[in-house]
């Protein structure tokens, strides 16, 4: 058994920076880059696709609201479909552009934050995601959350899916992730993190946090890069699911 372990790194901008993403790309075998609207920025990105190529790891591109105060984590309201259409579709090229000048190649799309957790809920959010990765390079993976308008929405576009389970959130009974205003929403506990991801690998489960266990396919793991102590959680997942025989492999190499 394969699966991947993502993180989203270059979450800094300028002289700021966010998360320690030289060590997180010693551990995880892909990474979701930050393109400038949330957080990132043209130098960032080039430094995070130039380490990436390095250690063999996937990159993709991790568009968001342009939200730079809030670090995307905010919805924006009243956008039309055409406006989260391009928006995502320019953040995808800005990646693809400066991945080039790395001598690497954008290999997937991943929402970040507010906009993710719209997509996931309202399908014109979802379908204008979509189409946006299909018209800028309909090979792009998608990364999906389980059970949500995103799943729908690629799959009615014709995109390659990859789903993806998150480490170090909790779960609703349906699925979708807790509210990061509600207490618990975010796990700190890396050895509590690292059993429950080899049981969701192994059995294709998501556990909620109220315990109810929902069937779902499962593709790649994600340990958010900016989560305090994300590398040493990153670590211990990668250890607890290589001991149980699951080894940790970029899902572009599928």
């Amino acid at each position: 058994m394969k699966i991947d372990l993502n993180s989203d790194l270059g979450e800094g901008f300028g002289a700021w920076s966010m998360g320690n993403d030289d060590a997180m790309l010693n551990v995880a075998s892909s990474v979701n880059v930050a393109c400038g609207f949330h957080a990132g920025d043209s130098d960032i990105m080039l430094k995070t696709a130039k380490l990436a190529k390095e250690r063999g790891v996937s990159i993709g591109a991790h568009p968001g609201f342009r939200d730079l105060h809030g670090f995307g984590r905010r919805p924006v309201p009243g956008l039309t479909s055409s406006e989260i259409e391009t928006m995502v579709a320019y953040q995808i090229g800005a990646l693809q552009a400066v991945a080039a000048l790395a001598g690497h190649k954008v290999t997937h799309v991943k929402a970040h934050g507010a906009l993710s957790n719209v997509g996931c809920a309202d399908d014109m959010t979802a379908r204008a995601i979509a189409k946006a990765i299909k018209s800028v390079d309909p090979n792009l993976f998608f990364v999906v959350l389980s059970n949500s308008a995103l799943v729908r929405a690629g799959e009615a576009e014709g995109l390659k899916l990859i789903h993806e389970v998150f480490a170090d959130r909790a779960y609703e009974d349906d699925a979708q992730l807790v509210a990061r205003s509600k207490p618990g929403a975010v796990l700190h506990d890396g050895k509590m993190i690292a059993q429950r991801v080899v049981q969701m690998v192994q059995d294709g489960t998501i556990v909620a946090a109220s315990g109810k266990i929902i069937k779902a396919p499962i593709d790649t793991i994600c340990v958010h890069g900016d989560t305090p102590g994300a590398v040493e959680i990153a670590r211990g997942v990668r250890g607890a699911l290589e001991r149980s025989g699951i080894a940790v492999a970029p899902f572009a190499a599928k």
